[in-house]
């Protein structure tokens, strides 16, 4: 998962990026962050001239009222009309002013804060000056992985993903990078969330490691969860004492109920082969070694 920092160093790219852009073809500028961190939105006339006294007016989607200043009003000084979604959560930088910048930050971002934005400076001359960026902030959730059910020779693995946003692409995959058959995803969405569920069924191979790999392409994001699953082998001594445990992310734990009715299972057929050994023993037949 992309860490504070790295979050950081996209914006800042993101930032540096729109500068050049609004001074060559006043282009559409993307930027992305993620949810729950503050973001700026760049907007800075090519003149750099002082804006001290002028107006610039933000809007997201052309409808909702992010931030209007004029002449030193704005909605953090007395200004009304400010749409409630960003009421306390937007500032600009009153030291930049006198550069022509006019660039905004949004706190503690969430992903409805998604959309088209649009700086305006409606008496600039010879003409208004129009920045536009586009804002993407994602919900990078880690995945979950669990076993629903297992025998000797087959594992029934279930992989979840909850909170994401944009919707996240979920696959299975072995140790080689290889991608495993499984059921249609189950995709649910609720308060501009997404989550992911895929179950996938994998039988005895060389390999017991295995992977959910989360992928969202939109904000460049991927992360993944592994899982070991120590498939039983009949052929080894096992004690009684021996238990089927099973390692997801580094962490083991044992197999709950399941992993003892497997055992339970193991041992008796031990005890009756042990059994048999012995009945054929005693009637002289002849014994298999083991």
């Amino acid at each position: 998962m992309l860490n504070n920092t790295v979050w950081s160093i996209l914006c800042l790219l993101s930032l540096s990026a729109a500068r050049v852009g609004h001074a060559k073809d006043q282009s559409v500028v993307k930027v992305m962050s993620k949810e729950g961190h503050d973001v700026i939105l760049p907007c800075s006339i090519s003149t750099r001239e002082n804006i001290v006294q002028k107006v610039f007016d933000w809007k997201k989607d052309d409808q909702k009222e992010v931030f209007l200043y004029d002449a030193g009003i704005h909605y953090n000084n007395g200004r009304t009309g400010q749409d409630q979604q960003f009421i306390g959560r937007v500032s600009h930088y009153p030291g930049q002013l006198e550069f022509g910048n006019a660039s905004i930050i949004i706190r503690s971002t969430t992903v409805i804060d998604s959309g088209n934005y649009s700086c305006v400076f409606p008496r600039i001359q010879p003409h208004a000056q129009i920045f536009k960026i586009q804002l993407l902030i994602g919900a990078a959730q880690e995945p979950y992985v669990t076993i629903l059910n297992a025998t000797e020779h087959k594992v029934l693995m279930k992989c979840e993903v909850r909170g994401a946003f944009p919707q996240p692409k979920v696959q299975w995959q072995d140790s080689d990078g290889k991608v495993l058959p499984a059921e249609e995803p189950q995709v649910s969405y609720r308060d501009h969330h997404y989550s992911v569920t895929l179950i996938t069924t994998v039988t005895r191979t060389t390999t017991n490691q295995f992977y959910c790999v989360v992928t969202q392409d939109n904000i460049k994001h991927r992360t993944a969860a592994d899982i070991y699953v120590p498939f039983w082998d009949t052929k080894c001594n096992h004690s009684a004492g021996t238990f089927i445990g099973v390692w997801v992310s580094g962490v083991a734990t044992v197999g709950g109920p399941l992993a003892v009715l497997l055992v339970i299972k193991h041992i008796r057929k031990r005890q009756k082969k042990r059994s048999d050994q012995q009945t054929n023993l005693e009637n002289g037949a002849a014994v298999p070694l083991t």
